[in-house]
């Protein structure tokens, strides 16, 4: 993901004229935090802090409890955030955090004492004026909540600004939850408005259907009934039905825990996974994970654009090699910055202590990141470059 990254990076820097001295400053992380936590167990974890940039405003990103995580992904993903507020022109830097853990592994008193620990590492290091990091994967409102504690009993702190996503009751903000997948519906929408097809009957295919995958489909079932859901996936399976999925029915089953290889319906098909990115539609939605799209099955998708929902979902090569067949990637930077847009925006709730409406953070989350996709359209048709390359550019402007 790293090496995406830097080479997305780049691309768009070699576009701008960039210097070798100044795409290294752009490049350049600026603290890398590494401490060991130990439970009371015994058992002995690997966390991690890397914050980027804080040239606009603190430290932004989230924190991730899993088996996987490493050094060098949590420093791309930290470059990545820094672009992503950057691309979307909030006040805000990038980081991101980590620890090598596998969360399921933990009971609920081991959980909290790791939340806990993770803070007491790291404390001096972030704060609301310093670096507010936010849940991630295998993290949530609740592991964030013991982390605002922990802070606030350390430092005296008592805004609650010291973290993003945490529960309404402690300070949490109206539409966190479909902030991601409701921002990349809007994204979408505004790119189609402005190529004049919003109002043809066109098609999705959506590849995971976790929080982010699920509050897409929701938003444009309700938004947008002339375009239709044709396929979904998760790691089982991928569900298809060319006159388009009954998405209340199917989130039920999900909602009941249902594996979509389990799935039984007389007009749908059963297919691979791997199956939802050959799948002919207007609109590929990648929202799992990053590398699902490579230079090896690159050849398989027949979309016209692809959502990059998740984080990296597409490689650098991959991406040189779709846009050959005229495939645009509508990209992560853009794509999923609705949630960084409504962190921004519980931040800013926190610091001035008020409490803002869904509708007034529907409306300023639609602003931010319809302005956004705009700016990325007119430096797409004056530059003549893809939409990823335009994205980055206009993030690289706002940080020089």
């Amino acid at each position: 993901m790293l090496k995406t990254a830097h080479q997305e990076i780049k691309k768009a820097a070699k576009k701008l004229k960039l210097s070798d001295s100044e795409l290294d400053e752009l490049l350049r992380v600026e603290n890398e935090h590494e401490f060991t936590i130990e439970l009371t167990s015994g058992k002995k974890v690997q966390a991690f802090r890397m914050q980027h940039s804080s040239k606009r405003g603190p430290y932004k990103g989230g924190i991730r409890f899993h088996p996987d995580v490493d050094f060098d992904e949590v420093k791309a993903l930290a470059t990545l955030m820094s672009f992503k507020t950057a691309a979307v022109n909030i006040p805000l830097g990038g980081g991101k955090g980590g620890v090598i853990v596998n969360p399921k592994e933990l009971n609920d008193t081991e959980l909290e004492e790791l939340s806990r620990k993770y803070v007491q590492g790291l404390h001096e290091h972030i704060g609301p004026k310093q670096d507010v990091p936010a849940p991630d994967v295998n993290t949530n409102g609740r592991i964030i909540d013991w982390m605002v504690d922990e802070y606030s009993r350390i430092t005296g702190d008592t805004s609650r600004a010291s973290f993003t996503g945490k529960s309404l009751k402690n300070g949490g903000s109206e539409g966190r939850i479909a902030a991601t997948g409701r921002g990349g519906f809007l994204v979408i929408e505004e790119l189609l408005k402005q190529l004049g097809r919003a109002d043809q009957a066109l098609t999705f295919a959506v590849q995971g259907l976790g929080n982010v995958g699920e509050y897409f489909v929701r938003t444009l079932q309700q938004q947008r009934p002339n375009w239709r859901v044709v396929a979904v996936s998760d790691s089982s399976a991928t569900i298809f039905d060319k006159d388009g999925l009954d998405i209340q029915t199917f989130l039920a089953y999900k909602e009941g825990k249902g594996r979509f290889a389990h799935y039984e319906d007389d007009r749908a098909q059963v297919r691979s996974s791997d199956t939802i990115l050959s799948v002919q539609c207007d609109v590929l939605v990648l929202a799992a994970l990053g590398n699902a799209i490579t230079e090896d099955n690159q050849d398989a998708v027949q979309a016209s654009f692809i959502l990059e929902l998740a984080n990296g979902p597409v490689t650098a090569e991959a991406a040189d090699m779709l846009q050959k067949r005229n495939i645009e990637i509508v990209p992560d930077i853009i794509a999923n910055a609705g949630g960084v847009i409504v962190s921004y925006l519980e931040w800013q709730q926190n610091m001035e202590n008020e409490s803002w409406s869904e509708e007034v953070v529907h409306r300023k989350l639609e602003d931010a990141i319809i302005s956004a996709t705009r700016d990325m359209l007119v430096t797409a048709r004056k530059e003549k470059v893809h939409y990823k390359t335009a994205a980055f550019m206009n993030a690289i402007k706002n940080l020089m």
